[in-house]
């Protein structure tokens, strides 16, 4: 089996760095699963179609097309057309929260997140990469932090890009998803004892890398440089 790193948590919590720095690391694929949800959604929103409309969600998700584009800043692509700021927004987060609660979107993309990863191994991110993806992998783990140092992260982010928000809409939109992401009824965001948590509010993104790296070598060190 390629080796699969699962890196499951809620919004906030550094997921996307820590992802593409461990996988710089491992010298294998980053595959950013919470994108491609990111990339439907703002595809039914460009198309009108309701970010709740099972039937419509499951037919746009198995005809368009997601790709990746590898480098220092990752890019994503939706049917050609670079995406990778657009996805990121407030408006599309909770699309896609939306949008990754309706079964038929799910199955289309964890099939091809699955397809990927069994070509070349990788480091996933997202929700349910060790409870559904991924469940065989033995290098799972949960990120976590406190909501507030969460909402603090996002509202820092956004002023970076910006576009200002005030601290309490953030914090009310951060638990939100967290509620929407954890109580739908497909593949909602969990985690078991099989799981390594690591909760990174008062750590910094090199040390959160360094120790899902020396986890995962201490436990496949024969299969890694």
């Amino acid at each position: 089996m390629k080796l699969i790193v699962a890196i499951d948590g809620p919004s906030g919590v550094g997921k996307s760095t820590a992802s593409r720095l461990v996988a710089r690391e491992l010298h294998i694929p980053h595959i950013d699963t919470g994108a491609m949800y990111r990339a439907i959604g703002l595809a039914a929103t460009r198309r009108g179609i309701g970010t709740r409309d099972g039937e419509a969600l499951g037919d746009l998700a198995a005809h368009v097309r997601i790709d990746f584009i590898p480098g220092d800043r990752p890019r994503v692509l939706l049917d050609g057309d670079d995406v990778t700021d657009l996805i990121r927004t407030p408006e599309i987060s909770m699309a896609a929260s939306n949008v990754s609660a309706v079964p038929a979107v799910r199955r289309v993309l964890v099939q091809l997140q699955q397809e990927l990863g069994r070509r070349s191994g990788g480091v996933l991110e997202g929700r349910d990469i060790g409870t559904k993806v991924f469940p065989e992998t033995p290098h799972k783990f949960f990120l976590t932090a406190r909501p507030e140092v969460r909402a603090r992260r996002r509202q820092q982010e956004l002023e970076a890009k910006g576009e200002p928000a005030e601290f309490d809409t953030v914090l009310a939109e951060t638990v939100l998803r967290d509620e929407q992401d954890s109580t739908r009824a497909d593949s909602p965001l969990s985690f078991d004892d099989t799981y390594t948590i690591v909760d990174t509010s008062d750590l910094a993104i090199d040390q959160v890398v360094e120790r899902i790296v020396e986890h995962v070598r201490q436990r496949r060190p024969s299969a890694l440089p």
